[in-house]
């Protein structure tokens, strides 16, 4: 199966190295034993470019290898062969020039889907994000560490920072301890989000802030950002390109409006179809 390339690349393609990449990656799942020995291709030879300055949604139906990818891509995934890039070079887990893990995941941070089973309930915002800090060597004296956390939690528009510091994960909303999350992500200053399903466990109504704060990131900070989800209408809203992802495969790839109004692949035409279209409704109304 062949990627379809729907779109002109991206503008910081023209020459310019990626700031993160998979090429060739292949994930493979094996369970049972002898005879009853079975694998599943999670990731079959992906090759994903992420940008400087850019968001990427990767986008696909539950069990299409989306979350593989992002966890080969964070290193939590061993891949089977294939490579990762972090701008331009290999990042090698094995042997000889094994990548130093403190330093890449100062440069690479992922979001995880919940936000309840990301954060340690028992200890408190500041413990939360000063720990990240602490452990990248962003600060060191306890005021220093404070009057960063306070910093970040205005970033994420957490105001008055004061009120949160020093609170529980358990005594704040959903999104609000989502926002946390991307606050101790952006703490260490990567270069590189990976935000996995980051609104899904969120209420529709307070989904649209978190985005526009990923936008903003991405606006105001440069940080790059890989945006899984299965929902195609918040990776039109919040992407520059969407990648299309289906057994495994990336099946097309292009500008994100140029992907849902013209797509060339019939998975892509399925997802876009099964989307919900208000102005679809309105149309079943007139006739």
């Amino acid at each position: 199966m062949t990627t379809v390339q729907n779109a002109r690349p991206h503008e910081a393609d023209a020459g310019a190295t990626p700031m993160m990449e998979s090429r060739d990656v292949r994930v493979v799942f094996r369970t049972g034993i002898g005879a009853a020995r079975n694998e599943v291709v999670a990731c079959d030879d992906v090759n994903l470019q992420l940008n400087r300055g850019e968001i990427v949604s990767l986008v696909g139906e539950s069990g299409s290898g989306k979350s593989t990818l992002a966890r080969a891509m964070n290193l939590l995934q061993q891949v089977d062969s294939g490579e990762i890039r972090l701008d331009g070079q290999p990042v090698v887990t094995r042997g000889r020039g094994k990548v130093k893990p403190l330093q890449y995941y100062k440069d690479v941070q992922m979001i995880f889907q919940d936000p309840f089973g990301s954060l340690n309930g028992l200890k408190p915002v500041s413990h939360i994000i000063g720990r990240a800090l602490k452990l990248h060597g962003l600060a060191g004296t306890r005021a220093e560490v404070r009057e960063r956390t306070l910093e970040v939690l205005e970033r994420v528009h957490l105001s008055p920072a004061k009120e949160y510091i020093d609170r529980y994960p358990t005594a704040l909303s959903g999104g609000q301890m989502q926002r946390i999350a991307i606050a101790r992500a952006l703490a260490v200053e990567p270069k590189v989000i990976l935000a996995d399903e980051p609104t899904s466990m969120l209420d529709v109504s307070i989904r649209l802030g978190v985005l526009n704060l990923l936008s903003e990131l991405r606006d105001k900070q440069g940080v790059s950002i890989l945006y899984i989800t299965h929902d195609i209408a918040s990776a039109r809203y919040l992407a520059d390109r969407m990648a299309v992802m289906y057994k495994g495969r990336l099946v097309e790839v292009g500008a994100t409006e140029q992907v849902i109004s013209e797509p060339r692949h019939e998975y892509t035409r399925t997802l876009i179809g099964a989307a919900p279209d208000p102005s679809r409704r309105k149309k079943k109304r007139r006739t």
